[in-house]
């Protein structure tokens, strides 16, 4: 239970709608995490120098009332003493009074008063003057502490008349003073309360705008997906269409174009199958024909019989070689990784292809020659490579002039080897140079009945060249000639790998 529990949250978390969902929805949830962080802390850091700044105003009025009524000397004054306890009741908080010798003369709390108070703060606010003055937040306990110098004004007697009448400041004491933030904090709860609800609402609204936006912009997919499994189904075999998304566009070519590679090979399939009957059946026909004659006879003359059985053995020559062409052709299908590659020297294997084939150019007055321009060592199929040589030279041999002549060139660069067949034959038209791989192609049919051919010789050497990552181009003129051109790879990638 536990597992097939774990394999549906697994099935539900690979669906892109709901990973979608999830990225969208907790983008605006952290989004408004930290509106929510930052708004506070700005309000905090805002409203704590606020009254930081009015605290200090506030203390150094209070520091230039103690000048005046001396009250560092005196600490009588009851105007003094009830306005120092007014500042400390008005922000809730602690007025100490301390003088140039670090004694505390006046404490609101009435603790350390007399007491000598050694602090870093006032000790350099001693020292410093005005520019010691100090302000410091504590959030934790709930204060702002703010230090202030008590500083006097004296004028400068000296005889210089140029220098008298200018004034120095004297720090001649510090006020010390606490004020609660209790205001400020209980502000910040509010908010935050308000923020929380606030953010509820937002996060509600977020999550029905991120199922929304999921439904509808992952909703084209789901009917690209029906759309296929119609097809797949068999309801239909026309190309789907759907919204201009940019990826879904993709899709819908990617996969259009391969139901269009689909059909092609379908219909390839179908009239490879009609093609195939037809010529098996071609020679079958023909050998009942001659059989069904002799049958018809009574006494036949030798002569007469000797001559049907010598037709009826060439029909099943011709059949045997179809077989044979077809089962090299379907081997020739499977991918390269059936191919048995080696370290062949191309030229010393185009000789081996060329001397089987000279007493068939022998027969029809062909010259057969080979032209090498370098040595040749490459990582090929042997087998398949000559039967590739073997079948474009024997095509030129057969579709020749009398007294004609072929050709054979070698070359060779850094990554390819070169093989050219080139002949002085019958040319093939410019409308049938598309379809001469084609399975059972013929470009004159008749002739190639005379001769032997199954019009599978072509489409046996493309197959051959492809498995080796290769490329078989052809350039004719009818009357004149042919031209085919073969490019492989000296390295097979396979192997290199």
């Amino acid at each position: 239970m536990i597992m097939d529990k774990s394999f549906r949250i697994g099935n539900v978390l690979k669906s892109l709608r709901v990973r979608f969902f999830i990225i969208v929805f907790f983008t605006g949830l952290v989004s408004c995490l930290v509106m929510h962080s930052v708004i506070l802390s700005s309000y905090e850091d805002r409203a704590v120098n606020v009254k930081s700044t009015e605290v200090q105003r506030q203390l150094r009025i209070l520091a230039n009332h103690l000048i005046v009524s001396n009250y560092l000397q005196d600490t009588s004054s009851e105007v003094i003493n009830a306005e120092i306890d007014m500042l400390a009741n008005l922000y809730e908080g602690r007025v100490i009074v301390i003088n140039d010798d670090l004694k505390v003369v006046k404490d609101t709390y009435n603790i350390s008063q007399g007491k000598t108070i050694i602090s870093e703060e006032v000790v350099n606010c001693l020292k410093t003057g005005s520019k010691g003055t100090v302000s410091k937040y504590d959030s934790a306990n709930g204060y702002i502490e703010v230090v202030t110098p008590i500083i006097e004004s004296e004028v400068i007697e000296e005889e210089d008349v140029s220098v008298s009448g200018k004034t120095s400041e004297v720090v001649r004491g510090v006020l010390l003073t606490s004020a609660s933030s209790d205001t400020i904090a209980t502000t910040l709860e509010i908010l935050s309360r308000r923020a929380n609800i606030l953010e509820v609402v937002i996060i509600l609204s977020i999550l029905i705008y991120a199922a929304v936006v999921a439904y509808l912009l992952l909703k084209p997919f789901d009917r690209i997906t029906a759309a296929i499994n119609d097809v797949k189904a068999g309801y239909t075999d026309e190309p789907i269409v759907g919204p201009n998304y940019i990826e879904t566009e993709q899709i819908i070519n990617a996969f259009n174009a391969l139901l269009k590679r689909m059909k092609v090979l379908d219909d390839s399939r179908q009239e490879f199958v009609s093609n195939v009957s037809h010529e098996l059946k071609t020679p079958i026909t023909s050998m009942k024909v001659l059989a069904d004659s002799l049958l018809a006879q009574d006494d036949v003359p030798n002569e007469v019989y000797r001559e049907f059985m010598s037709d009826i053995g060439a029909e099943i020559d011709r059949e045997d070689k179809i077989i044979n062409d077809l089962l090299a052709l379907v081997k020739m299908d499977k991918k390269a990784s059936g191919l048995s590659i080696s370290s062949v020297d191309v030229v010393a294997l185009t000789e081996v292809v060329l001397k089987r084939l000279r007493p068939i150019a022998r027969q029809h007055n062909i010259e057969l020659t080979l032209e090498s321009k370098r040595a040749i060592t490459a990582e090929i199929d042997e087998v398949k490579i000559s039967l590739v040589i073997m079948n474009l030279v024997e095509n030129a041999i057969k579709y020749n002039k009398d007294e004609g002549w072929v050709r054979v060139e070698l070359d060779a660069d850094h990554q390819y080897f070169y093989v050219k067949v080139i002949d002085s034959g019958v040319g093939i038209p410019a409308d049938s140079l598309d379809h001469i791989y084609e399975r059972f192609y013929r470009v004159d049919k008749s002739r190639s009945r005379e001769i032997g051919g199954t019009g599978l010789g072509l489409a046996i050497a493309r197959n051959a060249v492809i498995m080796h990552r290769g490329t078989i181009d052809v350039e004719s003129t009818p009357g004149e000639g042919t031209t085919f051109t073969m490019k492989i790879p000296l390295i097979n990638s396979a192997s290199a790998k």
